[in-house]
């Protein structure tokens, strides 16, 4: 049954000239709105797949991001502009910091994806990435239909764009130091790579024509590149090449070679990943798929890459041209353990210590973790400081107590200790291994993404000022930091009532038309809850398949958090009625929720989630 939509409201309009738009002054287009917010991969994802909808169906169509923040820095009016120009998004934008049309819309996910039809209708609602085949199934079929009817209204959309940027570098993303003492940092919304003498600002040379691409030569193309690793100079002898390029966006890893500033592609087809791949799992790197590669460290005599789409570490050996799944069951949460039963959320920086410990900046559970290597049982991940996907803020002490926001960099300084560019709090923060706290040693700084140590200095790269600056290190840097004992928040999200004991949970999910459940295999579903706290789910927990299970909730906790993960693949029609194309293209759904509930005695007994594809 098809509904009204209601109105959108919000703070203000970006990439609309300074015009408020309405719902009733698009009749007569196809109106999508997406849920987003600017910390999440998926969101990103997600953006990604739309643009080729945007330039498909430009004249009857008409996009529309709601910024509905997760994180307390993803409310300042300033960061969300930033972020519209950061990852160039190409249509209006309400910012909803108060979340107004995200409850309109009864949202519980980002992203979530909602189609309104010419006359106004709300007659799709979907969660997740993935859905961009189903999305342009959906709009021809409403072009068709609304067109026949004479209800299809064409024409330019609503879309500003603002005035260009003149920095010479635009969010840059990570820094490493060049052997000849100059430094290579990742220009990420520039699409290139530029080497910069010692004094951080003189540019020495380019790589890369500056247009979003995917090309490889003496004019290489980028998309949004972040993490960057020199490798040893006998292992880059052997490769044939001195740098390795997280191309983000392009979902591969680049090899550039200094001397000519030829790139060639080592790892990903510039296809995202879609498939479920666990720890232990090896491809041949160059036909492997890969998922928004975001950062790079050496360690045990092989590149580590945080892997932030699939929530996981995994690893690339330059010499044998294999790629490998290190640690993550892709499940997005925190949860320590053996890298095989490990959760991440969106890994986004790395270091190696002293002790060969591999250091973590674990985003989106605004955690510091790190994986130790040990050799009778093997390795072992664990958290020095977060407490898991809701929690956040800025507060310094012990490292059990302490909070980080979103942090993208970490380090390891001369000390001993670790710091982390702790993003969404425009702070440098530090812990101290040997006493297992937390203290702040800069603050003030606008979302540093990554971090350098250059003898007694540190290199910030200050993401959205466009610079990147040193700050000195504290001599004996465990006394000189300051204690911050900041505000502690929680994810803001109304909570769902639910009764305690039996609870239905239900996944809805459709194919788009022209697609079936890929079931040649078994069951092409994967549904896995847990709970925050754990106590909060007596049984249903774990890992299967299906879209439905049966939880049960404890009569003994008044509050907490379902976290919900479910995928879900099928693949394009073909050939004859009642056959199956076995080289049809195949496509995987996935979402996952964080789904604040309350247990309310008398209150629902089920709980309904949409992954629906159509």
């Amino acid at each position: 049954m098809r509904v009204r939509a209601p109105e959108l409201r919000g703070r203000r309009w970006l990439n609309t000239g300074g015009e408020e738009l309405t719902l009733a002054g698009l009749r007569g287009r196809i109106v999508v709105l997406d849920f987003w917010t600017f910390c999440c991969v998926n969101c990103l994802h997600a953006l990604d797949e739309l643009r080729p909808l945007e330039e498909e169906f430009g004249d009857v169509l008409v996009i529309i991001g709601v910024h509905s923040p997760k994180f307390v820095h993803e409310a300042d009016p300033a960061a969300v502009e930033a972020a519209v120009e950061r990852y160039d998004v190409t249509h209006p934008v309400l910012d909803d910091p108060d979340l107004i049309t995200w409850d309109a819309y009864a949202a519980r996910a980002w992203p979530t994806l909602a189609v309104i039809d010419p006359s106004g209708k709300v007659v799709a609602r979907m969660a997740g990435e993935g859905h961009g085949p189903g999305l342009a199934s959906l709009v021809r079929e409403l072009v068709v239909e609304h067109e026949a009817a004479g209800t299809l209204r064409r024409g330019d959309g609503p879309y500003v764009a603002p005035p260009a940027p003149e920095t010479a570098l635009r969010f840059p993303g990570k820094i490493v130091a060049l052997p000849g003492g100059t430094f290579l940092v990742s220009d990420t919304a520039h699409h290139q790579v530029v080497e910069l003498e010692a004094d951080l600002q003189t540019e020495r040379c380019r790589f890369g024509t500056g247009s979003r691409g995917f090309t490889d030569g003496s004019s290489p193309r980028f998309s949004e590149p972040q993490g960057l690793l020199v490798l040893p100079p006998d292992v880059a002898g052997a490769a044939g090449y001195d740098v390795l390029v997280a191309d983000t966006v392009n979902h591969a890893l680049r090899g550039l070679r200094l001397g000519d500033g030829d790139v060639r592609t080592v790892a990903g087809t510039g296809a995202q990943l879609r498939e479920r791949v666990l720890p232990g799992e090896s491809f041949d790197a160059t036909s492997a798929e890969l998922s928004s590669p975001w950062d790079l460290a050496w360690w045990d005599g092989r590149a580590v890459v945080a892997m932030a789409g699939p929530h996981q570490l995994w690893s690339f050996d330059p010499a044998s041209g294999e790629i490998t799944v290190l640690a993550g069951t892709t499940n997005e949460g925190l949860r320590d353990g053996a890298p095989d039963d490990a959760f991440f959320a969106q890994p986004s920086g790395l270091a190696v210590d002293g002790d060969g410990t591999l250091w973590v900046a674990d985003a989106e559970t605004s955690a510091l973790r790190r994986v130790q290597r040990a050799p009778a049982v093997g390795a072992e991940v664990g958290t020095a400081v977060g407490q898991g996907l809701f929690e956040f803020g800025h507060r310094d002490g012990p490292g059990a107590e302490a909070l980080l926001q979103h942090p993208l960099g970490v380090a390891v300084l001369p000390d001993g200790s670790v710091a982390v560019a702790d993003t969404y709090n425009g702070a440098v923060r530090r812990f101290d291994p040997s006493t297992t706290t937390v203290s702040t040693l800069a603050e003030g700084l606008a979302e540093p993404s990554d971090l350098l140590i250059d003898g007694d200095e540190l290199i910030v790269v200050e993401s959205a000022a466009h610079r990147l600056v040193r700050l000195p290190i504290p001599g004996g840097a465990r006394t000189d930091a300051t204690r911050v004992d900041g505000a502690a928040h929680r994810v803001r999200r109304a909570p769902t009532d639910l009764s305690p004991g039996a609870v239905e949970l239900r996944i809805a999910f459709t194919p788009p038309a022209g697609q079936h459940l890929d079931d040649r295999f078994g069951d092409p579903t994967s549904l896995t809850v847990a709970a925050s706290p754990p106590e909060l789910l007596l049984d249903g927990a774990g890992t299967s398949t299906g879209l439905t299970r049966t939880l049960r909730l404890s009569p003994d906790v008044t509050d907490g958090v379902l976290q919900v993960a479910v995928a879900a693949a099928s693949c394009d029609d073909a050939g004859s009625p009642g056959t199956v194309d076995t080289f049809a293209a195949c496509h995987r759904y996935q979402q996952d929720w964080g789904i604040p509930v309350r247990l309310v005695p008398g209150a629902d007994t089920a709980l309904d989630l949409d992954l629906r594809a159509v």
